[in-house]
Order: structure tokens, then C-alpha cells, then sequence
């Protein structure tokens, strides 16, 4: 066995192990219970997509991989960002609604 075969094949299995978390991180996105473990688990997804787009920029030699890996994590960082704003926001309109049932009862 050659160093770069046992490069192939370390490359090849860190790819399937990545690919199997990512199916266990939708699982828990799908499942959830709470929205908090489904942002989670989106920011999870992402960022094994990124390590797996490296990978595959390693093995290939190409260069322009880590460009779409950068830009993967940008867009992936902003649609977390974006969702944890929407879940506070939904949050504090729910405490909000909360409080003011509450002062309709007192």
C-alpha cells in the first residue's frame, strides 16, 4: 500500500463519516422537539457540507472549491443569523400575547 493510497482511502471514509452525520444532524432537524435543536442542527448540516466541499477540493486539486466553500459558510452564517432572529421574534410576540392575557384576567 502506497502513502497516496492510504491518502484515497482516508479522504474516502472521512467523506462517508461526514455524510452519515449529516443524515443523523436532518434527522434531528426533522424531529425536532424545539426550534432551538433545528437551528442547531441547520448550522450543523452546514457546516459538515463545508468540511465535505474541502475534501472534495483536496482530493480533486481544485482551487475554486474553497471559493464555493467560503461562500457556502457566508450564506450558511447568514441563514442562521436570519433564523434565530425570526425565532426571537416569534418568541417575544408570544410572551408578549402572553402578558396581555394575563392583565385581561387580572
Amino acid at each position: 500500500m502506497t502513502v497516496a493510497n492510504a491518502y484515497e482511502i482516508l479522504l474516502h471514509s472521512s467523506l462517508v463519516v461526514l455524510a452519515v452525520m449529516t443524515l443523523l444532524c436532518l434527522i434531528r432537524a426533522i424531529q425536532g422537539p424545539r426550534i432551538a435543536d433545528r437551528i442547531v442542527s441547520i448550522n450543523m448540516i452546514s457546516t459538515l457540507t463545508i468540511a465535505m466541499i474541502a475534501i472534495l477540493a483536496i482530493r480533486q486539486n481544485q482551487g475554486y472549491l474553497m471559493d464555493v466553500a467560503l461562500i457556502y459558510a457566508l450564506i450558511g452564517f447568514l441563514a442562521v443569523v436570519v433564523l434565530c432572529k425570526v425565532y426571537m421574534g416569534i418568541t417575544l410576540e408570544a410572551r408578549e400575547q402572553k402578558q396581555k392575557e394575563e392583565n385581561r384576567n387580572a
